[in-house]
Order: structure tokens, then C-alpha cells, then sequence
């Protein structure tokens, strides 16, 4: 927990340690920004301070055209947290107040709709409408910069109900009208637009991260027809097929990690460059949660670092690889499969199982395979598909929103789950960061970061995979 003194100190010292997990504004401009905002720091008693760039927005502030505070990376507490604020946020990001309102939320995650608008409220200053509007003007300035759609078609893509609501929003959010977001687009976005189709992305993360770490684990444990990655060691690019609620995509992530010039001596947010093929762009906002669960782009390395190195046992690994993450799931089933049945086994199911993409590309021509497809007793192993049939009647629920208690309770009553199966399962399908495998000792310092600190111990080769 930060005061406003300690936070207004890491707005002086332009620290992208703390980007995404607050936000300042200046009453006498009207904006707000991130921490690490280049521009002059403004004076103390100018300065406000917020929770979420909701909050911010629903105050009066506009986004800073310098810092994109909208683009910052998520806050590293919701992965942390498994309360219902936590949960909630998880699944605003993943798209479901857009597809499903409000009441849809409060139904995945149990309570009353007044009662998640107040907690979230209180939290962080807005409830589940603004933080979704706030996400939905954020894919519509990327949509705006990155793309040749009609400015019609991009409000629906975005998630509005209207073009006057979209036209509204975006006027009020980056004080411009959707044209003039679109013509003021940075020349390297407009650059990266050219070099290819789909629509270009930075997704960001905040301090050090060991991608080289993260595309040896998804080259290793890749599905045939879903995944690939090709390339070089240091250039790679990590590309799969994907899901998604209105059609399917293909997503491609380049290995190569990079950061903003910056004077402060602070290592800065940095991004991932990526490109996404989709089919439907209304998929858009779930396609980029679901990339950056998958490259744990919202994990705080600072934090983590911080609690791993004071052990000895750890502090010479964490030395040697600073900011490696732990890679997640854009689909809880196929990460439970991988659990279960490795990647050869997983790519002998899509294969049987797995639609065909309308238009393949490459090595990639299949989607994995919906649940209600693998809940079947004949030609799927037993434990797979009763994990299937579990989530096909909601019995077991693997989504950002689930309860990871709950989803761990319900692994192990299936048939032929045993519990280390069912911690792999949580640490890939659920991101849980405080994870440690049966019967494997772990330390209660390393907590909150437990799946960490054996994500070091499996990389250094002191632990078998």
C-alpha cells in the first residue's frame, strides 16, 4: 500500500514500476497519465490520484496523448487476488460485462449486481460500466490507429451499443473526435499497420521480462495445427489459432522485447510486439486478454524479484533471470489437456476432434476443441472427458472469473485426477502466482509468488519439468 506522498515520489521519479497500478492527474490540464509519463512533473498540489484509468475518466480527466495511460499494463494485483474484486476485473478484461452486462458478471461470480457495483466502487472508484467503457475506448483508439475499418463498423468492434455513444466516449476520453484519433495515430503505428495484415499491437508489461524463457516453454510444450514457433533464438515468433466468442483469430507474438527510451534510471513498461488476424474484430478486447494471460504480461517482476531473492536458495537464480515469468492459457481446456495428455496427445485430439480453420495458415489449421466435443466416453481418455463434460454443465469452472478453490475442489472429484495435476492445471488455467506442487517443500517465505519461485528451480534445472 502506497501513499499519496510515496506515490507523487514515483510520479518525480517517472517509475514505470508502478504503471497500471495507479494513475495521476492534473487538474490544471485536465489529463491523466501513468507514473513514467516523460512530461514535466507537475506541481504536488496540482496532482490527484487514482485507482483505475476508470476512475480517472469518470472524474473528467482525458488520456494523455504522450503516455497512453489507457495502455498500460493491468495491475498485477488482480492475478493476485482471489476475491471477488480480483475475479471481477479478470473477467471485464476477458470482454464479459460487453457480451454479457452487468447482470452476466455478477452471475459468474455469485453475488448481487448492487453488490459487485459496490465493491468495485469502492475499490477503485468505478463500477463494472465505466471499466468496461474505459477498455472499450482504449480497442476503439487502437482500431482507430491500426486499422482501415469504417469508423461505424469500429464502434461495434469495440463493444458500443451505439455510434453516438462510441462518438461520445472517445470525444470525452482523448478530447478528439474518432478522426481526428485516427489521423493524430503515431507514424510507428501507421509503419507496423503496413508491414503486414491484421491489426498491430503492443502489449505491454512492466520492468524486465525473460521472453527468451517463455517462447523455450511454448516451443516445448506447442500442440500441432494449433501452435508454432519459428524463427531464430532471439528473433522467434510464437503464433497459434484461437477461439474467441463471435469467430476464431490467429495471434502472432515476436520474441524480441522492447522498451521506451527513458532518463530516469528506472527500467520502464516495455512491450511485445504482436499481430492479430480475426475474423469478427468485435474479439478483439478478448484476443488481447487472452494473449496477455498466456505471456503473463501483468505480473509485477519487481514485487516477485523482490520476495524470491531474499531466499538464498533462489537469490543467485533470480539474479540470473530477472523477470521470467510463468506463461498462462488462452483456453482453459487445452491447458487442462496439455496437463493431462502432453502436447502429442493433445495434438492427436484436434486432429480428431479440433474445426478446421475456414482459412489455414501454415502449420496452423486447427482450433482446439470446444468442451462439449471431448465430453465423450469413446476415443477420449477418461479423465479428459469427464473434465470435459464437467465444464460443458458448469459443474467445474475453468474461466478468469472461477474461484480457484472451488475449480481445484471440483479437479480433484473427477475420476483419474491427482493433485498434481490439478496444480499444474491451476497455475496454467487459472494463473494462480502462489502455487507449489504436492509433495514438493516450499518455503511460506516465497508467498505470494510460489509458482515463481519453481518456475526458477524448473528453469535453472534444479527441479524436473
Amino acid at each position: 500500500m502506497m501513499d499519496e506522498d510515496s506515490r507523487y515520489e514515483a510520479v518525480r521519479s517517472r517509475d514505470g514500476r508502478f504503471d497500471g497500478a495507479f494513475f495521476f492527474a492534473v487538474e490544471t490540464t485536465g489529463i491523466y497519465c501513468r507514473p513514467s509519463c516523460p512530461a514535466v512533473t507537475p506541481k504536488r498540489r496540482n496532482v490527484r490520484f487514482y485507482p483505475s484509468a476508470a476512475a480517472a475518466q469518470r472524474s473528467g480527466f482525458r488520456a494523455c496523448r504522450r503516455c497512453r495511460p489507457d495502455a498500460a499494463p493491468g495491475s498485477a494485483e488482480w492475478n493476485v487476488r482471489a476475491d471477488v474484486v480480483g475475479r471481477a476485473m479478470r473477467l471485464i478484461a476477458d470482454g464479459v460485462v460487453d457480451r454479457e452486462g452487468v447482470a452476466g458478471l455478477a452471475a459468474r461470480l455469485g453475488y448481487s449486481a448492487r453488490q459487485v457495483q459496490r465493491q468495485l466502487t469502492t475499490e477503485l472508484g468505478a463500477g463494472p460500466v465505466a471499466l468496461a467503457r474505459a477498455q472499450r475506448a482504449h480497442t476503439a483508439r487502437v482500431l482507430l490507429q491500426t486499422t482501415e475499418l469504417a469508423v461505424t463498423e469500429i464502434a461495434f468492434a469495440a463493444g458500443f451499443a451505439s455510434v453516438r455513444q462510441f462518438n461520445d466516449t472517445v470525444r470525452e476520453v482523448y478530447a478528439a473526435t474518432p478522426t481526428e484519433v485516427r489521423t493524430a495515430a503515431p507514424r510507428g503505428a501507421a509503419r507496423r499497420a503496413a508491414d503486414g495484415t491484421g491489426i498491430p499491437l503492443r502489449l505491454a508489461h512492466r520492468g524486465p521480462y525473460r521472453a527468451a524463457a517463455v517462447l523455450d516453454q511454448l516451443a516445448r510444450e506447442a500442440v500441432p495445427g494449433v501452435e508454432e514457433v519459428t524463427g531464430r533464438p532471439g528473433a522467434r515468433v510464437y503464433r497459434r489459432t484461437l477461439r474467441l466468442p463471435y469467430g476464431t483469430g490467429i495471434a502472432a507474438v515476436a520474441e524480441r522485447t522492447r522498451a521506451p527510451r527513458t532518463g530516469s534510471g528506472v527500467h520502464p513498461s516495455g512491450w511485445l510486439d504482436a499481430r492479430l488476424h480475426l475474423t469478427d474484430p468485435r474479439d478483439l478486447t478478448t484476443a488481447v486478454h487472452r494473449l496477455r494471460r498466456l505471456f503473463d504480461l501483468d505480473a509485477d517482476p519487481y514485487a516477485i524479484d523482490e520476495r524470491l531473492s531474499s531466499d538464498p536458495r533462489l537469490a543467485p537464480l533470480v539474479a540470473a533471470r530477472p523477470g521470467l515469468r510463468v506463461p498462462g492459457a488462452v483456453d482453459p481446456l487445452e491447458a487442462a489437456a496439455c496437463a493431462l495428455l502432453g502436447p502429442t496427445g493433445c495434438g492427436r485430439l484436434v486432429t480428431a476432434y479440433g474445426k478446421t480453420l475456414d482459412t489455414p495458415d501454415g502449420t496452423l489449421t486447427r482450433l482446439f476443441p470446444e468442451p462439449a466435443a471431448l465430453a465423450r466416453p469413446d476415443g477420449v481418455p477418461a479423465p479428459l472427458a469427464e473434465l470435459a463434460a464437467a465444464l460443458t454443465d458448469g459443474t467445474l469452472r475453468l474461466d478468469p472469473g472461477a474461484d480457484r478453490d472451488d475449480a481445484q475442489r471440483e479437479l480433484l472429484a473427477l475420476p483419474g485426477m491427482d493433485a498434481a495435476t490439478a496444480a499444474l492445471i491451476r497455475v496454467r488455467a487459472l494463473g494462480d502466482p502462489d502455487v507449489a506442487p504436492p509433495g514438493v517443500q516450499a518455503s511460506d517465505a516465497w508467498r505470494p509468488w510460489r509458482t515463481y519461485a519453481f518456475q526458477h528451480l524448473y528453469t535453472a534445472g534444479e527441479l524436473p519439468r
